[in-house]
């Protein structure tokens, strides 16, 4: 029996790499496409000059250490990064290939997160009923208006 406070155990072999499961790639997903968005938006707001050079750096240094992050967990959990970007059918894939969109430039294939980044910059309102149930039975009702726009706009 091997004895865990061996100061000569390699902490590595302790270290145990759970299987692919669905919730995990889904919520790394999740967090990319709004890493990507953040990124999005930092662009815009960099190209139109509403950011310091000082913000500009530590928008930079937060994204990149996001991006590391989830890369690490990709690594602990398994998970290939590609696996990421989820093919959508007819409505594309989730997130374009990597270096092919900036923002306000068109680009050959788009993707959700374009439709999404421009919906953003522009500003919608989403109204809707939303009804969660189980077994047949209506047990929450939700009735939403959202407005969904960029941080930097005043309403």
């Amino acid at each position: 029996m091997s004895d865990m406070t061996d100061n000569n155990a390699n902490p590595d072999s302790l270290i145990v790499k759970p299987k692919k499961s669905g919730l995990a790639p889904l919520i790394l997903t999740l967090v990319e496409l709004l890493r990507q968005l953040m990124e999005a938006q930092v662009i815009r707001r960099m190209d139109a000059e509403k950011l310091t050079e000082s913000e500009i750096e530590r928008a930079a240094d937060s994204l990149q250490a996001l991006e590391q992050q989830i890369l690490n967990l990709c690594d602990v959990l398994d998970i290939d990064p590609a696996d990421l970007n989820l093919d959508l059918g007819e409505f594309g894939k989730l997130l374009p290939k990597s270096g092919s969109y900036y923002p306000d430039k068109s680009s050959s294939e788009s993707s959700i997160l374009e439709l999404l980044d421009r919906l953003i910059s522009t500003g919608i309102v989403l109204e809707g009923d939303v009804q969660i149930g189980l077994a047949n039975i209506n047990l929450i009702d939700l009735k939403l208006k959202l407005l969904l726009t960029s941080g930097d706009r005043t309403s």
